[in-house]
């Protein structure tokens, strides 16, 4: 665990937290596969080469490979129609066996988000449940959900894309989103479809019927697993906020609750950590924790 100094950075007040909360009672059922599925899948090839974009991702930041230049808007918003497809073909509540990686906060930091892959393993050899806030304050959103969702579409039964409160309009309207995609697209209709792809994302996932993962805090109102499970989508919900982790992640409630926090460096203007919490299959949970490191869009 990396110790911070709290006090010399300060936390700022409005940011989100992650939160993954252990559930002692819970029944698993799996996620939902079938035709729909098989469908979508279909469309995609049909639609776009979907390894294709994986390697002009991956090879975003090398000279003349910039997203831009080698991606084409009607590949993303090719993307972004198949990805509603497969996201709307699984459960609201996304259920799944370790051994799994959960990873907090990206906002953009794609060059972070890589580096989480390279300490982790990248798909499909290792298992992963994001849970939100892909988008907004830094400077490769587009990077970020657009492989995200390459990755989601690819491997849907073993990497997981939860929703955030910034995968809602009203907020990455306001803190970078609407803009990048106006800046480097040119497109406003391009933002208009990601918002559609983010109205279908689930807010839940549950790891062996034990560990309960989301974005943030639980409803008062919810009593039950079963509540999740039958939560509608396409939906837009209103949105709370909390803080960043300093640490990169924190426990609380006898340790029965951790936050994680994933995005180091936020902003380019907070010392803090990220991490990324591994879960094996007797269910033991340990972090990986990386420092700050400063990168540049190229």
């Amino acid at each position: 665990m990396v110790t911070r100094n709290r006090q010399a950075v300060g936390k700022p007040v409005g940011y989100r937290k992650i939160v993954v909360i252990v559930v002692l009672r819970a029944t698993q059922t799996g996620a939902r596969t079938g035709h729909d599925l098989r469908s979508a899948q279909k469309e995609m090839a049909e639609k776009i080469d979907i390894d294709e974009m994986i390697c002009k991702l991956l090879n975003v930041g090398s000279p003349g490979c910039s997203l831009t230049k080698t991606v084409k808007e009607q590949d993303v918003m090719n993307l972004c129609t198949v990805s509603k497809e497969v996201l709307m073909s699984q459960n609201s509540l996304i259920e799944v066996d370790p051994p799994i990686r959960i990873c907090g906060d990206i906002h953009g930091q794609y060059a972070d988000l890589l580096r989480l892959f390279d300490r982790g393993g990248f798909p499909p050899f290792v298992n992963y449940i994001f849970l939100g806030d892909y988008v907004d304050r830094g400077k490769q959103s587009l990077e970020c959900i657009c492989l995200l969702l390459c990755y989601k579409v690819k491997y849907s039964e073993n990497f997981f894309i939860l929703r955030g409160n910034h995968e809602c309009s009203v907020i990455n309207r306001v803190y970078g989103f609407f803009e990048e995609c106006s800046r480097r697209y040119q497109s406003v209709r391009l933002w208009q479809a990601f918002q559609e792809v983010f109205n279908t994302m689930p807010f839940t996932g549950l790891v062996a019927g034990k560990i309960l993962c989301m974005h943030g805090g639980l409803s008062p109102q919810l009593k039950s697993i079963d509540q999740l499970r039958q939560i509608t989508r396409p939906i837009d919900p209103p949105n709370p906020s909390l803080h960043i982790d300093l640490d990169g992640y924190e426990f609380f409630a006898n340790r029965k609750l951790v936050t994680i926090f994933s995005a180091p460096h936020y902003c380019g203007q907070f010392d803090n950590a990220a991490a990324m919490m591994n879960v094996d299959e007797g269910l033991v949970c340990t972090f990986q924790v990386s420092l700050a490191l400063i990168h540049r869009l190229q």
